[in-house]
Parts: C-alpha cells; sequence; structure tokens
C-alpha cells in the first residue's frame, strides 16, 4: 500500500488529506480455517484478504488485477455512498462488467463518511469463497473516548465452492432444498475458528463488528463484558447497552456494528467471545426440527489477558427468543434526523421463493432479476434524457425509478418462510417499522414508528413479515438491481465511464451502449433482451 498526502488549504486552516493506493492482484490461494484444506480467492497471494484503514475525506485508489484464470470478478464497497462516483461501487451487471481474467479495473473514489464498512467481490455470488476484507473509516474526532480499536468478522463457511454450490442449488434437485445450502464449515471468527484477540487492562477498546455472512445471521457476546452500541452501519448513534435485562446483540449477513467494551482491571484470567448462527434460518424455518445434533452452528474465540491462563469454555445459552434480542430498530441516530415526509414515492416489494421452469428463484413481484446485456449504469447514461426515466429500457432487472429528491418509501412484504437480508447501495435509510415473523404483510396502515428513527443501510426482514423504509433521493446516479436514482440527471452529471471499465467490457465481452439488449437506435426495442434464468448456472 501507498499513501500520497494531499494539502489543502482554506479559510486559514490546514487540513490533510490523502490518497491511500492499493495495487492487488485477485488470486487463488489455499486455506483451511477449519482444517478442510480448499481454494479461496485471496488478494496478493494471502487469504484472509486486507483490512482498509482510512479517514474521512481519504481518496481511495484500488488498482485491480484479476489473476483467477477461471472466473470473472468486481469489488463493491458495502456502504459507501459513492457520491458522483457511481462507476466506482462495483456490482457486476449493474455498475460495470465483470472483470474477466488477465484483466485489470481501477476503482477510484473519496470516502465521505465514518464507520465500519466492508468490501466484497460482486459479482457470481463469488464473496463466500473469500474475496472480501473489512473497511475501516477512522474519524479524527469521534463522539465517544476508545483507547484501541479491535476488528471483529463474523461469517459462515463452505467447503464447497461457490459455482458448484450454485450449481446444485439453482437447479430442479435445489428446488427441494429450498435454494439455501447449510454451511459445511460451520460459523468462523476473523475467518478462523479458536481465536485468541489480545487485550490490555483497563482499556476501551472500540470493536469494529462486521457479517460478512453468506447466508445465516449471527449473534455474539463477550463473556463477562459488557458492549454498549455506538454506531451500526456507519451511523452514529446514541449509546445504549445492549446486554442490559439479559439481551444479547444479532447483525444480519452485510449488517456492522461497533460496540465499546471495558477490559477489567484483573489479568489472571481470559474471556470466551461466543458467535452463534442462527438456527431458524439453518434449520427449523425449513422444517427441519430438531436441528441435526452434528451440526455446530457456534464458534468460540477468547479475549486474551494473559497467555499462559486458561481458555474457558463459552457460556450455556439456551433456547433464545425475538424477545432475547436487542431490537435494532431501537436505536437512535445521534443526530437524531426526524422522519422523512410526507411520501413522494411509495414502492411496495412482494418477495418470496418460487419455483421456475423447475428451479428455485427468489422473485419481486412475481419476476426474478435476470442479467442483461448491458450494465444498467451504463443504459442509463446512453439511452438518451427521453428514454433514461422509463424502466422498459433497463430489461427484467426488477427496475424502479425515482426522481431526484423524492422522498421514497419502500414497502417490504416478505412472503417466504425465511429471513432475508436487504441492501441499498449509496444510502442510509430510515427503518419505520420491522416487525415480527409470521405477522404478514403490511396493512396499509402504520403502526407506532419513532419520529427519529434508526438508519442503517442493510436490514434484515422476518420470515412472513414485513419491514417499511424510506430514503431520499438525494444521491443521483445510483442503481441497484431493483432502484434507479434520478437517471434524468445523468446527461448533465459529468458522469464519464472509465476508458479501463470500457476495455474490462470488451473483454468478457459485454455491450456498453443502448437499452438492456443494446438497442440504441430504439431504446424501447428490446429485442434480444435476456429474458430466461439460465439451467446450467454457475453464478
Amino acid at each position: 500500500m501507498l499513501v500520497f498526502l494531499l494539502i489543502l488549504l482554506g479559510f486559514g486552516q490546514l487540513s490533510l488529506a490523502k490518497t491511500v493506493y492499493y495495487n492487488w492482484t485477485i488470486t487463488w490461494v489455499s486455506a483451511a480455517p477449519d482444517g478442510f484444506v480448499r481454494p479461496v480467492i485471496g488478494i496478493n497471494k494471502q487469504w484472509p484478504c486486507p483490512q482498509i484503514d482510512v479517514e474521512v475525506g481519504d481518496r481511495v485508489v484500488v488498482d485491480m488485477f484479476n489473476d483467477l484464470g477461471n472466473q470473472s470478478t468486481s469489488l463493491h464497497w458495502h456502504g459507501m455512498r459513492q457520491t458522483g462516483t457511481s462507476e466506482m461501487d462495483g456490482a457486476s451487471g449493474i455498475s460495470q462488467c465483470p472483470v474477466a481474467p488477465g484483466q485489470s479495473f481501477t476503482y477510484d473514489f473519496v470516502v465521505e463518511q465514518a464507520g465500519t464498512y466492508w468490501y466484497h467481490s460482486h459479482n457470481m455470488g463469488q464473496y463466500p469463497d473469500g474475496l472480501w476484507g473489512p473497511l475501516i473509516v477512522h474519524d479524527p474526532a469521534p463522539p465517544f473516548h476508545f483507547d484501541e480499536e479491535i476488528t471483529l468478522t463474523l461469517s459462515d463457511w463452505y467447503h464447497e465452492q461457490m459455482p458448484d454450490l450454485i450449481h446444485n442449488y439453482q437447479s430442479a434437485a435445489g428446488e427441494s432444498a429450498d435454494g439455501t445450502p447449510t454451511p459445511s464449515g460451520g460459523a468462523l471468527m476473523n475467518s478462523g475458528k479458536d481465536v485468541k484477540i489480545h487485550v490490555k487492562p483497563n482499556k476501551v477498546y472500540l470493536v469494529h463488528v462486521i457479517c460478512p455472512a453468506n447466508y445465516a445471521g449471527h449473534a455474539w457476546l463477550f463473556d463477562q463484558h459488557a458492549m454498549t452500541t455506538v454506531e451500526i452501519d456507519g451511523v452514529y448513534v446514541e449509546p445504549v447497552a445492549v446486554n442490559n435485562a439479559g439481551q444479547q446483540a444479532r447483525i444480519a449477513p452485510g449488517q456492522r456494528q461497533s460496540v465499546l467494551i471495558s477490559t477489567k482491571n484483573d489479568t489472571s484470567k481470559n474471556y470466551a467471545i461466543f458467535d452463534t448462527m442462527d438456527v431458524n434460518m439453518l434449520f427449523i424455518n425449513k422444517g427441519i426440527f430438531p436441528p441435526p445434533s452434528d451440526y455446530n452452528t457456534n464458534v468460540t474465540g477468547w479475549l486474551v489477558y494473559n497467555e499462559t491462563a486458561d481458555l474457558p469454555p463459552p457460556p450455556v445459552l439456551h433456547e433464545l427468543s425475538n424477545a432475547d434480542f436487542y431490537d435494532d430498530i431501537n436505536y437512535i441516530p445521534l443526530d437524531r434526523e426526524p422522519v422523512l415526509e410526507p411520501v413522494d414515492h411509495r414502492i411496495v416489494l412482494d418477495t418470496t421463493s418460487s419455483n421456475i421452469t423447475g428451479i428455485s428463484r427468489f422473485t419481486i413481484n412475481n419476476s426474478t432479476y435476470i442479467g442483461q446485456s448491458v450494465p444498467t449504469l451504463y443504459s442509463a447514461l446512453t439511452v438518451g434524457e427521453n428514454y433514461s426515466s422509463n424502466p422498459l429500457v433497463y430489461g427484467q432487472v426488477n427496475p424502479f425509478v425515482v426522481k431526484h429528491n423524492e422522498i421514497v418509501e419502500i414497502v417490504i412484504n416478505n412472503l417466504n418462510t425465511n429471513l432475508h437480508p436487504w441492501h441499498l447501495h449509496g444510502h442510509q435509510f430510515q427503518v419505520l417499522e420491522r416487525t415480527l415473523p409470521k405477522t404478514g404483510t403490511w396493512p396499509g396502515s402504520y403502526s407506532n414508528y419513532s419520529q427519529t428513527p434508526v438508519r442503517r443501510d442493510t436490514i434484515m426482514i422476518q420470515n412472513n413479515a414485513y419491514g417499511v423504509i424510506r430514503f431520499k433521493a438525494d444521491n443521483p446516479d445510483k442503481f441497484t438491481p431493483t432502484i434507479i436514482e434520478a437517471p434524468e440527471l445523468l446527461a448533465t452529471s459529468g458522469l464519464t465511464v472509465p476508458k479501463d471499465h470500457l476495455a474490462a467490457c470488451h473483454a468478457y465481452p459485454m455491450k456498453t451502449r443502448g437499452n438492456a439488449a443494446g438497442n440504441l437506435a430504439n431504446p424501447l426495442n428490446l429485442t434480444g433482451a435476456i429474458v430466461g434464468i439460465p439451467s446450467n448456472d454457475r453464478g
């Protein structure tokens, strides 16, 4: 890593920003985090992948070269707003083309907000094979005191590689398994088992907890160390002692949470860090009850005060229900942003798992996402102002077009029998409601929601339940598989696609102009657009 400093003078003050540069080669590495040796995807021949540490205002430049040989790739910067730099968001098929083996690609963006984030492949369901890492944005003036920092990642692990899992479960045979494999390698903590985290006495630690899991949510605790939550998904919150009244903390795939813990005076003992995957997601909600007795959903690490002292077993937790966890909807943002209203644009998403030609696929409003011949962003840039706000030009990517500065409300009805996480690129949304399991769909009216609702960028929706979120569409040119934000402003935004990004498309190959089918003369002519789901899917 090379760091270049840029001194900015203004208003009589000296401020210091820097460019943090990484030269990364994406490679295969052999690893055995649970004792089972298998190929994993690493960076510069190392795995786990490196943590990025930057400060607010820094510019991050990553030169990436794909040396995998047999897979394309990309990197998404999970939680970054990417104001004015949507082309750097890293979502294959949405904001860029996949980067083929032997190709290079540069990401270049400014970090706008402090907090806990992560980066990961956004291509082929690839990141559970190892291509992810923490991204910590340090605040030069945080609103709370701490002495040192720790990063704690909680994930699941598979002995099988993702292309094989996708092939098996995105098939007729996978339909009976709900399209969701059980993690054969169990749970991992900091990409390993029996992890030791050394701590000093009489210190306050800021612990950045990240859940880069593929499937199941996690719950964790530090034995005999109370946790105070101060940040979630890059949003500072009013400090909350989450272990009060015997409650525990939990985290969904994609979510992050920073907690403060105070170490003890006595260094004669060590203390367990306990993590468990959601047994409801893995088994009970899929009709497997009781869960298999030979499957361990837990992983243990330790806060180590003394290398010569014993490593104690974790505390025993009996059956946990929703009431045993602190509800993240109760967090209050430190800035107390008032609820966004009135609503200008409401989107209702009915989501479930459907059998389509014998294959289990998730659907939104009875339509499944199908990648197109042109990245969504590139279509918006090239079809012209008269067509970019017409959802038809984007093909079957479940497109919903929202206008600049609209207050957008999204109602997510989870009709599935299992939980599901949702992440919105480019925004931290307000969460007005998130109901308990088996409470049905949104009735069309609200319960009593907070006037200063919690904000985050990833939410877990319970099974057969719903959530209601809101955001202001004030970050133009953001594109997700569902939301296309203010495409009408692209013509005057100055956004251009870098030459190396276009070269990646030509090498893949993938079209770079026109509607979803690559038709430019008549953007409403979708002849040639991809409409069928793959029957031999490997990602």
